[in-house]
């Protein structure tokens, strides 16, 4: 998230930290879209969404389900999902963003949008 700081300035806005988690069984996928200064701690996430407790996805199932390596997730990524295995969890702070920033899903690029457009159309679709 570091290197996300000249990013921020350059677009006005906080780019936001995706991550891809899964219970122990790699059974249930969750899509998790934080601020970029928040540390995860698995008990809160799990404690705040009543589930058992969820680790970082491996890799590989990362590459397969969303089509991205790791450090590269977008909320975007859920478009490649076909098996709508994996659920979308967005932090309130995100919400109350009034920009939403991510990469294009590879780190090369990125884009700045409406964070309406993510919670009231893109995550409805």
């Amino acid at each position: 998230m570091e290197d996300c700081i000249a990013i921020n300035k350059k677009l006005d806005m906080e780019m936001v930290k995706t991550l891809f988690l899964c219970n122990r069984q790699q059974t249930v996928f969750y899509l998790f879209i934080t601020t970029g200064s928040k540390t995860f701690r698995s008990r809160d996430f799990s404690s705040a969404l009543g589930v058992s407790r969820v680790s970082f996805a491996p890799a590989k199932l990362m590459k397969t389900m969303l089509g991205t390596k790791i450090g590269a997730a977008t909320v975007f990524s859920a478009i490649l999902d076909k098996q709508n295995a994996v659920q979308i969890v967005l932090d309130k702070d995100v919400a109350d963003y009034e920009w939403y920033g991510c990469s294009d899903g590879l780190t090369t690029s990125y884009m700045k949008i409406k964070t309406e457009y993510i919670t009231d159309t893109f995550c409805r679709l």
